[in-house]
């Protein structure tokens, strides 16, 4: 079934369009609206042929979803905060940049943030959609070279990495895998190093924020914690995170969000566990950030069984 996925541009009536040489679709997926942007999207409801099965992968900055099937809903377009890559295999990746554009087959597309889209997926044995935020070194970078413009990229950028990842996902089965994968992309197409934090003052901080995922902190309560004064503290945290503590904040509370529904937890009781207030709020914030809502992929692949499979016996 077609997943049509919105994609926002600042101004899609000018915006021109990046195209890399030698066309050759390849793969994609993404679903849902941008509340942000204030972009009305209505959800016409289609027979579900195949469900989507997927799971969940991230790291600092990046996250994002590997699966195959539809959510059997036709969304339309829309925008959200995080710049979006999309890839499909082996064929199938239809994108729709602005509200009127024309229809373009591709191999993968680069969407800039805010920027108004739809993607169309049927016929992508398998999609991987990656969500950058964009105050990221990595998120700068792509932002810079984008310019509020869409980039579609040729087959011979990513057909290898699709390749891997339908081995990792479907054969080997393993998260670190198809995360290794997706961050070596990542770090080719934006031509970036992965950034981790070795300040031990913000390694504590990230601890500290690790064991309260689901409480409210304060800047001066980090910075004390890392006995530091609040303007050098948010200086040193970014220097180092490549994002402001209130931005990681949240992109930590959305990340355990959907670790915990690969293990096999109801959207309320994750919503509540990182901190949101209901599933209400949380499902606003994922639109806002990512333009879905957590209730439209459901976590079924290969790596949530094997996640929900280790809890149940260690549980």
């Amino acid at each position: 079934m077609a997943i049509k996925h919105g994609v926002a541009e600042r101004n899609p009536a000018s915006a021109s369009l990046k195209v890399s040489r030698g066309l050759q679709p390849l793969l994609a997926t993404s679903s849902s609206v941008a509340a942000r942007s204030g972009i009305d999207c209505a959800i016409m409801e289609k027979p579900a042929a195949n469900r989507y099965r997927g799971d969940f992968v991230a790291w600092t900055g990046v996250c994002g979803f590997i699966g195959e099937g539809g959510s059997g809903a036709s969304i339309s377009p829309h925008s959200h905060y995080a710049i979006q890559l999309a890839i499909g295999a082996p064929s199938g990746l239809r994108i729709q940049f602005g509200r009127h554009g024309d229809w373009q087959s591709c191999a993968a597309a680069l969407v800039p943030s805010r920027a108004t889209h739809t993607i169309d997926v049927n016929g992508c044995e398998m999609s991987i959609v990656l969500f950058i935020e964009p105050e990221t070194p990595t998120g700068k970078a792509l932002s810079a070279r984008l310019q509020g413009r869409l980039e579609l990229l040729d087959a011979g950028t990513v057909e290898v990495a699709a390749k891997n990842l339908d081995r990792a996902w479907r054969v080997e089965k393993s998260y670190d895998a198809v995360k290794g994968v997706c961050m070596q992309l990542v770090q080719e197409i934006s031509r970036t190093e992965p950034r981790e934090p070795s300040d031990p003052r913000v390694l504590a901080a990230v601890e500290y924020l690790r064991q309260r995922v689901g409480q409210a902190v304060t800047l001066p309560e980090v910075a004390r914690m890392a006995n530091l004064s609040p303007g050098r503290f948010r200086h040193l945290f970014v220097e180092e995170t490549g994002m402001p503590l209130r931005t990681y904040v949240l992109w930590r509370r959305l990340l355990h969000v959907w670790t915990l529904l690969m293990q096999g937890e109801t959207l309320s009781t994750a919503a509540h566990a990182a901190g949101f207030a209901d599933s209400a709020h949380l499902s606003r914030t994922a639109r806002n950030m990512f333009g879905l809502a957590p209730s439209t992929l459901q976590m079924t692949g290969p790596l949530s069984a094997q996640t929900r499979d280790l809890e149940h016996h260690l549980g």
